[in-house]
């Protein structure tokens, strides 16, 4: 499908701040980047600055993780208790580092740039970082093997979906995995941590 200019402007722009830095990156630059003629005014046909460009493309962007989000959720009403607990928990991890992975460009100019614009790291936060946690969270809870479990779900979330965060991120930023644990072996160690919060067995008394 062809993209429109509008979307070519968001999705060069973009990886143009990630690249270079939002400073850094002059509208001509976004132009040329686009297909448009350099210093010609082409992205002010369709925004009216640089930062309006950046805000676009960070609520595009968190519109579309929670349009993401719905349908996962929406897929996951139904358990399909055939798959047993440790592979679904494998798939919900890797499907968080895909997802962390989807965001790379977003992510290096969050932690660059963003600090500088605190309505826009507003909507990092409650569009895109919190609405995972919550879907991590509502995901335990449906699982029936959960069920008895006591447990601060929103926290549990917060710990399992930060991990999952910061193992793209220190990729991203070191050029490793953290604590050089490749990628099975983080997956295999996150749901073993999973599983650990199922609930135990009551203890049967002898009379």
């Amino acid at each position: 499908m062809t993209r429109s200019t509008r979307d070519r402007i968001i999705d060069e722009a973009l990886r143009l701040f990630a690249e270079r830095g939002y400073s850094a990156t002059s509208v001509a630059e976004i132009e040329a980047a686009s297909g448009l003629s350099p210093g010609a005014g082409g992205l002010y046909r369709h925004f009216k600055s640089k930062y309006e460009v950046l805000a676009a493309a960070i609520n595009e962007h968190a519109a579309r993780t929670r349009s993401q989000i719905a349908e996962t959720l929406a897929e996951n009403t139904t358990v399909d208790t055939s798959t047993g607990i440790e592979e679904r928990l494998v798939r919900l991890c890797r499907a968080g580092l895909a997802k962390v992975r989807e965001e790379n460009e977003l992510t290096r100019v969050f932690f660059r740039d963003l600090s500088q614009f605190p309505e826009l790291v507003a909507i990092v936060r409650e569009g895109l970082l919190q609405p995972m946690f919550d879907a991590i969270a509502l995901w335990f809870r449906a699982q029936p093997e959960y069920a008895g479990a006591d447990a601060d779900w929103p926290a549990i979330s917060a710990v399992l979906g930060g991990a999952v965060v910061h193992y793209r991120l220190s990729e991203e930023t070191v050029g490793e995995a953290p604590a050089g644990a490749e990628r099975d072996r983080f997956v295999a160690a996150w749901v073993s941590l999973a599983l650990g919060l199922l609930p135990r067995p009551v203890a049967q008394t002898i009379p």
